[in-house]
């Protein structure tokens, strides 16, 4: 079994990811990164926070419940919460207390659940932009209609949430460039889009958050 990654390790696969965002001409403390810590064990969440990483996406409840209440994750307060995968609408009570930032809002029933247990929520609507049915979100022309009812039902909706096709590269940034039109669109300030192997394309095409796992903490085991 790999050892966990040390807060030294992370912070310097930190500088390379920020170090490679400047490369790109932006700023890379206007985009925020997100810890995605799925699947490995508490320890790699410490090891993200002391590196500077408070924010920290996870894709599932029970994992994030169980690492949120830990003794090591209580000792740092600050710690933001990103709830990253797709939900189950008998999910959103567990996650409420944690929850900074809902990224994965794809139809209303979900939103109405949030709402109901989170009054003034922050939420981001996840867009299917890959046009494949497992990645989740709503339909691209469905994405305006959802930020409006979100908003009725008292959600604070501060931008969109996308994930690309599998392997980067001149697909991925299309598909990222047609998020990012999207929110310029509707006129929202987060754009949460990139992952380990696509983050420099959605970096290229304008996100203001990217979700990275694998190259900052490492490889997760195998479910």
């Amino acid at each position: 079994m790999t050892a966990p990654p040390t807060a030294e390790q992370v912070g310097e696969r930190l500088t390379v990811v920020r170090g490679e965002i400047a490369d790109l001409g932006v700023d890379p403390h206007a985009v925020t990164i997100v810890a995605v810590t799925k699947a490995l064990e508490v320890q790699v969440v410490v090891a993200a926070h002391d590196a500077g990483l408070i924010d920290i996406g996870e894709n599932y409840a029970q994992e994030l419940v169980a690492k949120a209440e830990s003794p090591e994750v209580a000792e740092r307060p600050d710690v933001r919460w990103h709830a990253i995968g797709r939900l189950q609408r008998n999910k959103v009570r567990l996650l409420a207390p944690y929850i900074t930032l809902w990224q994965a809002v794809d139809r209303l029933a979900l939103g109405t659940e949030i709402a109901r247990r989170s009054a003034g929520a922050r939420v981001l609507v996840q867009v299917n932009v890959s046009g494949e049915d497992q990645k989740g979100g709503c339909a691209p022309d469905e994405a305006a209609p959802l930020v409006e009812e979100l908003r009725e039902l008292g959600l604070s909706v501060e931008g969109l949430m996308g994930v690309a096709s599998a392997g980067g590269g001149a697909t991925a940034a299309a598909e990222f460039a047609r998020l990012r039109g999207l929110v310029d669109t509707i006129g929202l300030p987060i754009c949460s889009m990139g992952m380990s192997g696509d983050y420099r394309e959605a970096v290229a095409e304008g996100a203001t958050m990217l979700r990275l796992g694998t190259v900052l903490v490492g490889e997760r085991p195998v479910r």
